[in-house]
Order: structure tokens, then C-alpha cells, then sequence
């Protein structure tokens, strides 16, 4: 059985394929999982560590059950996915003698899901991932990673923009904007479908594991083309906080993550009401909790907070990716909105200053991504294009720093059709080797940088000036920066090793390596990292 599994910052969808009905669809995990109303099948982003040394914990609706989501206990973890992968300021606590880190948590997080999934009795062959647009390769590779750990024979990544434009179901040849608005991270992409009529919309990006891919010599694949990305650190755990910071100042509602919850509770009400109100009763202290919220005030809140430049930002970014190819907004047939915040009225009526009302679909916003990165399975392929540059990194003498030069800029389809070529030498007197550090290059057009930090004990994001060009190293160890063994050793003065830099089908990154003095080649076709 193949599953798709979406999982986010505040709820996580779990799809498999239906071979009764030909279809995808939501699986029910009783007890991880709630389905409120219409809803499908969630599974809250939830852990309760119960015992960290034997990785024991209580995930999903059995948290909110026994009200451990409500309680000041540095064991209870929300909003972790946002943390993976990322550098932090603060740390986690030890528990039971363990040092945490969140992608620990997320793993066992993970392990529970496809446990209650392996409880139903079917065995798990594949499993497809979903992955936000903007994610550096560290957290692609952690989730390959646990793939490997819960024994999955096949793990497979697909961007969560371009699979819920799949799940949206298109049916014709048409160019849509998936705008993907979820609990941890806001995403835009603009995805060409060139889909033959009466056939659904299939695609993957990317694989794990050692199965071939699919064999399309029995007929011409169809292609989903990305056309344009953009992406941002912020999500409804951010108006969580924002919700609550209003609260402890207007009432003096002390931060707790029973305000969060009630909070949380306030924003999604206010999707279908005009005013909402939560209370709460606390058995012990006999006091009562009642926070009330109106549309106007919450849209002053977000407006507060730059919410809505932020949103003009990632617009923009994509209207200017458009535009280089010559593109324009009548060219968008559709706008798709997936993820719980982008429920928000606010944020609909936000999209509707912009496009045509009758071209805006918000109807499948919980399920989109998980059912269209199921469909990979039927191996149709999907074209795409690297969102971060890459580059390697060197002394600047000028202003006595490293500093990055790209190599590999954001934007080129993959596979290569031509090397990148550069030529080094060696710096000091007999030199043994020569040494390259490659980095992914965070986006040169941001003016802006996403801090995540702690505050208290919430886990939350801020954005700041960005005094320089964030860079995520990908090889930066001792063994793995070394790149050639010079034979005999190096000297200073002149050119000693041509470095050829190609991308496969696989999105990696590939050296091969010639040592001009001797005419030996030193590496052929050498895998280095996975790009993004």
C-alpha cells in the first residue's frame, strides 16, 4: 500500500489510494485522529513525552483528551515541525535525562502515525511525503531519514504547493496558483498542469529508496511545470501568538497554553461567525476565563502585525518570476487554497482585491495536498526547478571574511544540460589537498529573514532585517569538504584543478574533478548532496 502523508504544524493527513473507487482518500486513525463535522480525519500535531529515555509519548486527539494541551508541562509539544531543521535560539529541556530536540519529537511524532496506520493490518510499501516550497535540504533530509528509521522500503518528496494543485483535481490544461497557507509556513507556487483531457493530473519530484522510476515508454507523460515560487516562515501558530500577546495586553490574560488553545479555538470560529466567544472554567482555582473576538478587531491584529504586507510580499515575488517569463495575471486560470489559515475570511477577501472571485477554489483546503502526492504512484513525471542557489564559499580578502560564490543559481531546470565549470588552485606551499565548502544559498531578493526563536516557552518566528545572505552548509565536515588529493603537492601561482558541477534527474549535486597538472581525473560524476 502506498500512503501520502502531509504533515503539518497543526494538523496531519493521512491519504491511501482507494481501488474501489479509483480515488484518494482520508484515513480515519482511531484514536491519534478527530473528524469534526465535514472535516476529514485530522491528526493534530500533538506530543506528550511520557518517558524520553524509551521514546515513550501520547500523540494526536489523545493529548486534547486528557487535557495535556492545556497544562504548563515542558513534556507537552505544539508547533515542533517549525523547529526541524532550523537553527534556534534557546534550547529544549532535558527529560528523564535525555537531551530533546525537535526532530526527535517529530520522529516519534511520525513512528505513532504509522504505527495506528500498520495497526489496520496493511502493509506499508511506500510512503510520500509532503514538503514545504521554501524548506532547506536539512529538513528534506531528516524526513528522508526517518523513512529509513521506520523501515519504509520506498520514501518519495513532493513540494505540498504542486501536490495540492494535483489534489485540486484539473482536468485540463490550464496554469494555477496554489496558495498553501497552513499552521508553520505560507507558500505560493504557480504550476503549469499540461493535462490531456479526461486524464488526472500525476506527478512526482523526487525519490528515495531503490525503486525504479516509473516506465513511460508505453505512452508520452504528462507534465506539471512549477513556473514560479515563493515562500514564507509564517503560519496560524504565528497568529496564535499574535492573538494571545492581544489578550495578555487588553486583559492581562497571563501566556499559558491554555490561552493558546483558547485562542486557536477564536480564530477558527470566526471563519463562519461574525464574533466568537471561549470560556473556561478552572476546577481548582474555581475561576473563569472568557475571551471574546470580533472579525474587525482580528483583521486590526493581523494588519498590526504586517501580516498583509507579508502576503503583498510573496505576491510580488511571484508576479516579478511571471514576468521574466513573460506571464501575466490573466494568465492564472485558477487560485487554490489549501491549509486551515487560509481559511481565514480575511485572507480570502485579501486573494479576492486581486483575482476574478469565479477563478478562486477553497473547497478541498485539508485534504488537497495529501491526495494530490498520493498520485505520484502512478508515475507521471513532473518537471521542476531548484528555489534555493547553491554556491561555494571563499575568503573575501577585501572585507577579511568568507563569503559565497553561486555556482548553481535558483531558478535552472534539472537535470543539467551543461556543467558548471571553475577552476582552483592551491593557497599555501605543499599542499596536501584541496578543500570545498558548498552552501545553500538563501533567496538574494529577501530583504527580510526569518528568526525563530524561544519566548517563555513559546516556540515562535520574527522577521528582521537580513544583514546578510542566509547560507545553509551542506558539506561542512572534515572528510566531506575535501574534494581532491593533490599528487604531487600543491603550490601557489598557478591553476591546479578544474571542477565540474552538474545536476541529475535526482536533483544531485555531482563533481567530477580534473587534476590539470598531471591530466588525471580525481572524482567522475561524484554524488555530493541532495539540492533542493
Amino acid at each position: 500500500m502506498t500512503l501520502a502523508i502531509d504533515f503539518g504544524t497543526s494538523n496531519t493527513v493521512v491519504t491511501r489510494w482507494n481501488s474501489a473507487t479509483q480515488a484518494p482518500e482520508a484515513i480515519a486513525l482511531p484514536p491519534l485522529a478527530q473528524q469534526l463535522g465535514k472535516n476529514p480525519p485530522l491528526v493534530p500535531s500533538l506530543v506528550y513525552v511520557e518517558n524520553a529515555a524509551k521514546g515513550t509519548i501520547q500523540a494526536g486527539q489523545p493529548v486534547r483528551d486528557s487535557g495535556l494541551d492545556v497544562s504548563a508541562d515542558n513534556r507537552f509539544y505544539r508547533n515542533f515541525k517549525r523547529g526541524i531543521g532550523t537553527a534556534i535560539q534557546g534550547f529544549l529541556p532535558e527529560l528523564d535525562g535525555c537531551a530533546l530536540s525537535f526532530e526527535q519529537i517529530g520522529s516519534w511524532f511520525l513512528a505513532d502515525v504509522l504505527r495506528a496506520i500498520k495497526a489496520s493490518g496493511e502493509a506499508v510499501d511506500s510512503v510520500v511525503f509532503t514538503v514545504p516550497v521554501d524548506s532547506f535540504e536539512v529538513y528534506r533530509h531528516w524526513l528522508s531519514e526517518t523513512g529509513a528509521t521506520l523501515d519504509l522500503p520506498e520514501v518519495r518528496l513532493l513540494d505540498e504547493p504542486t501536490a495540492a494543485a494535483l489534489g485540486y483535481g484539473i482536468r485540463q490544461s490550464e496554469t494555477v496558483l496554489v496558495v498553501d497557507f497552513g499552521g508553520g509556513t505560507l507558500d505560493f507556487s504557480l504550476v503549469d498542469l499540461a493535462i490531456a483531457p479526461n486524464r488526472k493530473p500525476l506527478g512526482f519530484i523526487l525519490r528515495w529508496g531503490n525503486q525504479p522510476l516509473a516506465d513511460s515508454s508505453a505512452q508520452k507523460p504528462q507534465r506539471a511545470k512549477v513556473l514560479a515560487k515563493a515562500g514564507e516562515n509564517l503560519g496560524g501558530a504565528d497568529i496564535d501568538n499574535w492573538l494571545a500577546d492581544y489578550f495578555h495586553r487588553q486583559q492581562g490574560i497571563p501566556l499559558s497554553p491554555l490561552t493558546q488553545r483558547l485562542v486557536e479555538r477564536l480564530k477558527i470560529q470566526l471563519s463562519d461567525k461574525s464574533q466568537a466567544t471561549e470560556s473556561f472554567f478552572d476546577d481548582e482555582t474555581l475561576e473563569s476565563l472568557t475571551l471574546k473576538l470580533d472579525r474587525a478587531t482580528f483583521e486590526d491584529i493581523l494588519k498590526n502585525n504586517q501580516f498583509f504586507d507579508r502576503l503583498e510580499g510573496c505576491l510580488g515575488q511571484i508576479f516579478q518570476q511571471m514576468r521574466r517569463q513573460g506571464l501575466s495575471l490573466v494568465d492564472i486560470d485558477a487560485v487554490l487554497l489549501v491549509g486551515g489559515t487560509a481559511q481565514i475570511p480575511a485572507v480570502q477577501s485579501w486573494l479576492a482585491s486581486h483575482f476574478d472571485a469565479e477563478k478562486i477554489r477553497s473547497d478541498r483546503p485539508f485534504t488537497a495536498v495529501a491526495e494530490g502526492a498520493l498520485q505520484v504512484q502512478q508515475g507521471i513525471e513532473l518537471t521542476d526547478f531548484l528555489y534555493h542557489s547553491y554556491g561555494i564559499r571563499y575568503w573575501d580578502r577585501r572585507h577579511r571574511r568568507h563569503s559565497w560564490q553561486p555556482i548553481i543559481r535558483s531558478g535552472q531546470p534539472y537535470p543539467s544540460t551543461e556543467p558548471v565549470e571553475i577552476v582552483l588552485g592551491a593557497s599555501t606551499d605543499n599542499q596536501p589537498s584541496i578543500e570545498l565548502v558548498i552552501g545553500e544559498l538563501g533567496n538574494e531578493a529577501d530583504l527580510t529573514t526569518t528568526e525563530v526563536f524561544f519566548e517563555g516557552d513559546r516556540l515562535i518566528t520574527r522577521q528582521s532585517a537580513q544583514a546578510a545572505q542566509q547560507v545553509q552548509p551542506l558539506n561542512d565536515t572534515g572528510s566531506g569538504r575535501t574534494i581532491a588529493q593533490l599528487a604531487p603537492l600543491g603550490v601557489p601561482g598557478s591553476d591546479r584543478i578544474r571542477v565540474l558541477f552538474e545536476v541529475d534527474r535526482d536533483r544531485t549535486l555531482r563533481l567530477t574533478v580534473e587534476d590539470i597538472l598531471t591530466g588525471d581525473t580525481l572524482l567522475t560524476n561524484q554524488p555530493v548532496v541532495q539540492l533542493s
